[in-house]
């Protein structure tokens, strides 16, 4: 009997140990840059989700705000340069107030805003086995900090704090966005 009580106890400890362990590492995921996504999510049977990205809005965001219209814009709330305001930058680049320890070598805020301002920080994720498991749905999204995307990620920017404000109309925009890879 003594052992039988041990013997689960030991268990539970043990999944608990490994359920910490796995959110503990989603706190360590890093955002990578579109060009890693890139390597995998180019071709047609991945749904060409790079591509599609790259001549988006999205891909450009940072760079707008080098232009004269941004610059107005920006003067008219009374930032100087609006590559340089945080104001800005929260919105126009995909982690752009994440700690410099979330963000790895080769994330470059110039990409604008990335496949990882929908689906997460992509450093646990990135991997073809992770992203297989996702896909079966034997890898818990949360545990490698995988994010589907939702409406709630785009609101967080396209909301009325927003000074060039247009009603966000997200299946409209889930349509511009679309990228679900083909059923294999």
């Amino acid at each position: 009997m003594k052992k039988r009580v041990f013997v689960r106890g030991l268990i539970l400890v043990l999944a608990l140990v490994f359920a910490v362990t796995l959110f503990a590492q989603a706190d360590k995921a890093q955002y990578i840059g579109a060009a890693k996504c890139k390597m995998c999510h180019s071709a047609k049977a991945k749904g060409e989700a790079y591509p599609i990205w790259s001549k988006s809005k999205h891909a450009s965001a940072y760079a707008t705000l080098a232009t004269e219209e941004a610059k107005a814009v920006g003067k008219k709330a009374g930032i100087e340069d609006p590559q340089k305001s945080a104001k800005c930058l929260k919105c126009h680049v995909t982690a752009y107030d994440a700690p410099a320890t979330a963000k790895a070598a080769t994330y470059k805020m110039e990409e604008g805003v990335t496949c990882e301002t929908c689906h997460g920080p992509g450093s646990l994720y990135q991997s073809m086995k992770v992203m297989k498991a996702l896909q079966a749905k034997t890898q818990d999204a949360a545990a490698v900090a995988y994010n589907p995307g939702d409406k709630k990620s785009c609101v967080k920017c396209h909301n009325q704090e927003s000074p060039t404000f247009k009603p966000f109309k997200a299946e409209e925009a889930f349509k511009l966005i679309a990228h679900p890879a083909p059923k294999s």
